[in-house]
């Protein structure tokens, strides 16, 4: 806005100073004109100034003035502006001009201050504007980076931002006897960190309290659930007994999935990584999980082993996110189970419905199941959780076939290529050969020096 009003500025004075300009010469040539006319009228001789189709009279003016109207014009007349006035006499043009070069040279400087100014102008504003957007915008990325920062999980990033704080600079008053608080200048940046502040700490707030409210229950749930247990066992064997205990069994995973989610809400697991060959885990991860769980289709899982590899993980935890993809495959969804490995990359694939809209929007969430009553909606959420605890990406989508998938990416290892080693060709055994060696002449005689 500043650049375009010194722009519009600029051409007002322009159009103002050349018009006045000109109008002052137009009225000094026309007065010129008068004056040689009343000369002509009277037959003395015309002025140096003036003349009957003068030479250098520009062709415009001289048709105007043969048709009987005065008119003027600038025009270049031996080599320097000159505004020509003229008028009809016995059906010639009577001409009279004034020199132009001063007008033309007072316009030309004023044009070139005006140009001066308003580039220093503009450059001074585009300074001041970018000084301090720069600082407006420096605050405004450093919030974006907290609200970033806040949504990967760190509830204990906050902008803290000065002009939120309360004032607290004092100043002494004329009098002495007292001071008054002298408050920071916020602005809408600083409102806008001081709002996200707030939502972090209640957010964290709520959590923290969530997080406490799950590990208690699962605390106190324990005690009870043990001495449940014991006495189950005690009961005499038949229906109800078996019921009994299959719903304490129930419990007890459920107890231990709190106890789960509280410590990866906690983010306090620590991880041991190892390097492990990804096919054989996933096969022991089937035989596991080959009996079929209560609730779902069929415990049988077909593996595939289109390419092993070498991943770095911890075993523990990638056991326990496989185990319960393959879980929820068999229990939500329809036979046939397929488990891929390509690579570092591992695939849980059922045949069912999918997974439900709001799974494949938001992640798993806990609590929440679709289309069956069967589960907590826990198995997914320890799963995803334990991904991310040992860097692993799982993604759930639905196959184009039908079914859903849920998709492990894992760290490839990539080992450090050993010294290649030098072996004689005379030690190298052949295969079906094996000659004892040859004792040397130490061993035949031990007394020799």
């Amino acid at each position: 806005m500043c650049c375009a009003l010194a722009t519009l500025l600029g051409i007002l004075v322009h159009v103002s100073v050349t018009r006045q300009t000109v109008d002052a010469a137009r009225a000094k040539a026309l007065s010129r004109l008068t004056e040689v006319t009343r000369i002509y009228e009277s037959g003395r001789p015309l002025p140096r100034f003036a003349g009957v189709d003068p030479p250098g009279l520009p062709e415009p003016l001289r048709v105007l003035a043969t048709h009987g109207e005065r008119g003027t014009m600038v025009a270049a007349f031996r080599g320097r502006p000159t505004m020509w006035a003229a008028g009809p006499a016995d059906g010639h043009a009577l001409a009279a001009h004034v020199d132009y070069s001063l007008s033309q040279s007072t316009i030309t400087h004023l044009d070139r201050a005006i140009l001066g100014s308003s580039v220093l102008a503009i450059g001074a504003t585009l300074l001041v504007g970018a000084f301090a957007m720069t600082r407006v915008t420096r605050r405004l990325h450093l919030t974006a980076q907290v609200a970033r920062r806040i949504s990967a999980g760190d509830l204990d990033a906050r902008v803290d931002d000065p002009r939120t704080r309360p004032p607290t600079a004092t100043s002494a008053s004329a009098s002495g006897s007292g001071s008054r608080r002298v408050p920071y200048p916020r602005d809408e940046v600083a409102t806008v960190s001081a709002a996200l502040d707030a939502m972090a700490a209640t957010l964290q707030r709520k959590l923290l309290s969530e997080q406490r409210f799950t590990a208690d229950v699962a605390h106190e749930l324990r005690t009870p659930l043990t001495g449940l247990s014991a006495a189950a066992e005690l009961l005499p064997e038949g229906r109800p007994t078996e019921l009994v205990r299959d719903r304490v069994r129930a419990m007890r995973k459920l107890t231990e999935d709190l106890l789960e989610i509280s410590r990866l809400d906690a983010r306090t697991e620590k991880v041991d990584l190892a390097v492990h060959a990804l096919g054989p885990l996933v096969e022991g991860v089937v035989r596991a999980a080959s009996a079929p769980a209560p609730g779902t289709t069929s415990g049988t899982t077909e593996v595939r082993i289109l390419r092993d590899a070498a991943v770095e993980t911890d075993r523990r935890r990638l056991e326990r996110v496989l185990g319960n993809l393959v879980a929820n495959a068999h229990r939500h969804g329809r036979a046939p189970v397929i488990l891929t490995v390509e690579g570092p990359v591992v695939t849980v694939r059922d045949h069912g419905a999918g997974y439900p809209a709001y799974l494949l929007e938001h992640g798993p969430q806990r609590f929440r199941t679709e289309g069956t009553a069967v589960g907590h909606g826990l198995g997914l959420t320890i799963a995803a959780g334990q991904a991310e605890v040992i860097g692993a990406e799982l993604a759930f989508r639905n196959a184009p076939e039908g079914g859903a998938l849920a998709q492990v990416t894992l760290t490839a290892y990539v080992p450090a290529e050993p010294p290649e080693q030098y072996e004689p060709p005379e030690q190298q055994e052949r295969p079906g050969q094996h000659e004892p060696p040859v004792p040397s002449d130490r061993s035949r005689n031990p007394a020799s020096p």
